[in-house]
């Protein structure tokens, strides 16, 4: 096992930019070892200072939309702009064998050897929707670490996208012209929740579709009720092979956060998910408690085997644990 440094000099390393040292304290954050998680919250602790300060955008939409190419296309033309640059490649994890594809920093070439990116794919774990448990500590690491914008990529498995909306700033829905019906095949929920629809693979042949779709999202969007943040969700085309759009979209977020910084929105936006994460992080504790009492894994197998059997309710078994 790799020895384990102080706080101070985890927290030292990653305000100088140490990526060795910040990758080592986000497996730390990552790991379920109740020491390394009492070393992780220490480290957190000194680093938070500087953290709070990157532009935090969610990246989501259907599978074969291309998420990862427009991620190496959009990441590199914000590194062009000067910005240094985190993506957190949020990985399935198989529920049969545990394990996770990680394939994201095979998917990105050119943006993993850029020295202005920091790409770490985490994997979701038994997490809600297949995002990471510890993705807001990994997204704290990285802002001390000095990257002024991270960008959450989901497998886009449904609910994850309400969690990672959770996270962010900004929430970019990509979306796929020519795949069917659109408008019925996307769920409502997370067109709601989008701060932007893009449609991506804008170019040669799919140009002409592309621009149908936009109409049409566009139509649709101004059917749903207002956001009450004074923000009307643009669609906008793109197209990550010939960088086209890909300009107009990073004005849009600027735009966007100015206009949230304006009407106090931004800062509610952030406190609302302090609190979230609190709450999330107290469930979760209760629940770990809850479990590691002494004899409950018994107690819990002898109740199972009565509701297998018929001879209790799931909702008497709860009672009764609760009770005693």
């Amino acid at each position: 096992m790799r020895h384990r440094l102080a706080p101070h000099q985890y927290a030292d390393g990653i305000l100088r930019g140490d990526r060795l040292l910040l990758s080592r304290a986000i497996t730390l954050a990552e790991s379920s070892r109740p020491d390394d998680q009492a070393l992780a919250q220490a480290v957190l602790t000194q680093v938070l200072p500087a953290t709070g300060r990157a532009i935090r955008v969610g990246i989501t939409g259907v599978p074969g939309v291309g998420k990862s190419t427009f991620i190496e296309a959009f990441g590199s033309y914000l590194i062009q702009q000067g910005h240094r640059l985190a993506v957190l490649a949020i990985d399935p994890t198989s529920q049969r064998s545990g394990g996770s594809l990680l394939g994201d920093k095979t998917r990105m070439e050119t943006l993993s050897m850029n020295p202005a990116a920091y790409i770490r794919p985490s994997p979701a774990g038994d997490s809600l929707g297949g995002v990471a448990q510890h993705t807001r500590e990994t997204m704290l690491l990285c802002e001390a670490a000095g990257f002024d914008v991270i960008l959450i990529e989901t497998v886009g498995v449904g609910q994850s996208e309400t969690v990672v909306h959770g996270l962010v700033d900004f929430f970019l829905l990509l979306m796929l012209a020519g795949a069917g019906d659109e408008l019925q095949g996307m769920k409502r929920g997370i067109m709601e929740l989008a701060d932007a629809l893009a449609i991506t693979k804008a170019d040669g042949d799919t140009t002409a579709s592309a621009r149908r779709a936009q109409l049409d999202y566009t139509n649709a969007l101004h059917l749903f009720p207002p956001t009450g943040t004074g923000w009307s969700p643009p669609v906008l085309t793109c197209s990550a092979l010939t960088g086209d759009g890909i300009a107009d979209l990073w004005t849009m977020i600027l735009a966007h956060q100015q206009q949230m910084h304006q009407n106090g929105e931004f800062q509610q936006r952030r406190q609302a998910q302090q609190l979230t994460w609190f709450r999330a992080l107290l469930r979760q504790r209760l629940d770990a408690r809850f479990y590691s009492q002494p004899g409950m894994s018994e107690r819990l197998a002898a109740l199972e085997v009565q509701i297998r059997a018929g001879t209790l309710l799931p909702a008497a078994a709860v009672q009764v644990l609760l009770n005693e």
